[in-house]
């Protein structure tokens, strides 16, 4: 089964990431809160960050691949596909990119490399790039010859986010802000039409549906339960449709879905933000989520259509006892007990762990309170250097879509 993913824990196997790329240097500050950074990234730091991130990956034994790759391999499989695809990105860039179809989609029919394609969708199309018959239009002249026809995807390195795994079926997102929508286009290609994923997969969300919803919300606890969270970027609508979905494929053994109603903030934007598994009975945690964390769970209703809705009076601990039918769980606070150092770390992904294998977990160098923590509760922690990647705002577990895990 390509893919194959049913804890946060079992010894990764298979992942994927995407290298950062020339996305990062294709922006400028004024435009830095619309594509959803803080910062602009120093590229050749960030890229030999995220080598070194591969790297550990597979030292532990991960197969690693990258979207990149994975898409230009699905047209080589199906050419024949090229030019839809192209045509529907050009659509979904919206604004300058409909003014300008015709001519980009020439522009980027005439890549024959499919991975250089790739790539030159991914960090975007400048009105420069077309000619001079359109670097002289009054567009290009007021806004610039360097402005963007198609907007660069700087938060591709987020794997995580566009598409999840949910045992072995995937759900493929309706994402939150519109500037990473397009972001979604690249793992659809792969799921429906590379060898190793064509109709082999089953979709419980497609990315057209209405509501927005993002991989780092998504948990899979068990073989039979997933968790999501309720977020800045992930609805109760999407989760009540996802859950529908799964529920609704007989051959799906999941059963149970528990929604966690965490503070909607950027600071917060994904569950995997506040909260990872290191362990099969321990979690790292923000503690400013647990005082009014709300908690439900959604099973399967008595007809096709229907779902149990219940809010539980567990605390966090409680509720992943019972789900997971453990006698005990421990919450290693994000920042130990120190409050400021919890605020300052969980900002810098301290609690975006990605776990190896049982009780080993690879994080961000910098967040050395935390990190710290982890190791005084028996977790074997793996640094990372982080200046550059951190500074869009997400950790390891948020750069790896995990495939496959033991």
């Amino acid at each position: 089964m390509p893919i194959d993913v049913r804890s946060e824990t079992g010894r990764l196997k298979k992942v994927m990431l995407h290298r950062p790329g020339k996305e990062l240097e294709h922006f400028v500050p004024d435009e830095m809160m619309r594509l959803l950074f803080d910062d602009i990234p120093y590229l050749a730091a960030a890229q030999k960050e995220h080598d070194r991130f591969a790297e550990i990956l597979r030292e532990n034994g991960a197969q690693v691949c990258y979207l990149e790759d994975l898409a230009a391999e699905a047209l080589r499989a199906v050419p024949e596909i090229k030019k839809p695809f192209i045509e529907r990105f050009i659509e979904e860039g919206e604004g300058p990119a409909i003014r300008r179809s015709e001519r980009l989609r020439d522009y980027l029919m005439g890549i024959e490399d499919e991975r250089a394609l790739i790539l030159k969708m991914m960090m975007g199309v400048s009105q420069r790039e077309l000619g001079p018959g359109y670097s002289g239009s009054l567009v290009a002249q007021v806004r610039g010859e360097e402005s963007f026809l198609l907007d660069p995807i700087p938060n591709l390195y987020f794997t995580r986010d566009p598409w999840a795994a949910i045992g072995e079926g995937v759900s493929i997102h309706h994402m939150f802000s519109a500037t990473r929508r397009r972001e979604t286009i690249f793992g659809e290609l792969v799921l429906k039409y590379h060898p190793d994923f064509a109709g082999k997969v089953p979709v419980y969300y497609e990315r057209k549906t209405p509501y927005s919803i993002e991989g780092g919300d998504i948990f899979n606890l068990s073989g039979s339960v997933i968790a999501v969270g309720i977020s800045q970027r992930t609805s109760p609508e999407a989760i009540e449709q996802l859950a529908k979905n799964i529920f609704a494929d007989e051959k799906a053994k999941i059963r149970t879905v528990v929604a966690l109603d965490i503070p909607s903030k950027r600071a917060f934007m994904h569950l995997d933000t506040v909260f990872t598994q290191v362990d099969s009975d321990k979690f790292t945690v923000h503690p400013a989520i647990l005082e009014n964390l709300a908690i439900y769970e959604l099973t399967p209703g008595s007809g096709r259509e229907e779902l149990r809705v219940e809010q539980v009076g567990r605390t966090l601990d409680e509720e992943l006892e019972e789900v997971l039918g453990l006698s005990g769980v421990k919450l290693i606070n994000c920042g130990g007990e120190d409050r400021i150092a919890a605020e300052r770390e969980q900002w810098n992904d301290g609690s975006n762990t990605l776990c190896l294998a049982p009780g080993k977990v690879v994080v961000y160098e910098r967040n050395g309170i935390t990190n710290r923590a982890l190791r005084e509760n028996g977790v074997e922690v793996i640094e990372m250097p982080s200046s550059e990647l951190s500074r869009g705002r997400g950790g390891p577990r948020c750069m790896s879509m995990a495939l496959e895990r033991e």
